[in-house]
């Protein structure tokens, strides 16, 4: 059975987004951070396509929103607001919550839950050329669950600070993968990839 690291006991999305660290200065913050990530996840998940997207779907559902949830908002939040926003949120923490939220949602006896799929994919719109005539780039590492129909953890890094061989064995260290069978490309068919004390076993990729 795959498990999160730290054991998640609420199914509500709202809790977990709520963990997720403020970055913002407290000085001039009117409108709660997990609130703007709840307006992103229901905005993507409505198909909005860019921050005005985003901006027109808070605005569009200001009311129901706020009702529901109990705020006392005086505006939904604007693009610049919402820029402002993800240009401090934390990643890493967003992508921890997301994972353990997603993983909470798999019943204890989800035994069809025997593989997981990496991939790893370059973020549209990321590639920047270098001085030194290359390119660098915004990727994303997935592990996604075939029988689930899901990505059960995502991750990401900017190329010269990262590899995507190193990022995948962290996310592989913060789960317990015991029995599970991980399928990756040929990147990770590097000997020290399975030296590490989280491989133990026949390895198949």
């Amino acid at each position: 059975m795959l498990q999160s690291v730290s054991a998640a006991t609420d199914l509500d999305l709202i809790s977990y987004l709520k963990a997720i660290p403020d970055s913002r200065m407290r000085r001039g913050v009117r409108i709660p951070a997990w609130y703007l990530l709840l307006v992103a996840v229901l905005g993507i998940l409505s198909k909005c396509e860019s921050l005005r997207d985003l901006a027109r779907f808070a605005r569009r559902h200001h009311g129901v929103l706020t009702t529901a949830l109990g705020l006392e908002l005086r505006r939904p939040p604007s693009d610049s607001a919402l820029r402002y926003f993800f240009l401090q949120v934390d990643v890493t923490a967003l992508c921890a919550a997301t994972r353990d939220w997603t993983i909470a949602q798999i019943p204890g006896s989800a035994a069809d839950l025997d593989q997981l799929i990496c991939d790893g994919k370059t973020l549209r719109g990321s590639i920047k050329p270098t001085a030194g005539g290359g390119s660098a780039f915004i990727a994303q590492v997935t592990l996604y669950s075939a029988a689930l129909g899901v990505a059960i953890a995502q991750a990401y890094y900017a190329t010269g600070e990262n590899h995507e061989r190193a990022v995948l064995k962290k996310q592989l260290g913060e789960l317990d993968l015991d029995g599970v069978l991980i399928q990756a490309d040929a990147l990770h068919t590097q000997q020290p990839f399975f030296d590490s004390s989280r491989s133990s076993g026949p390895t198949s990729c």
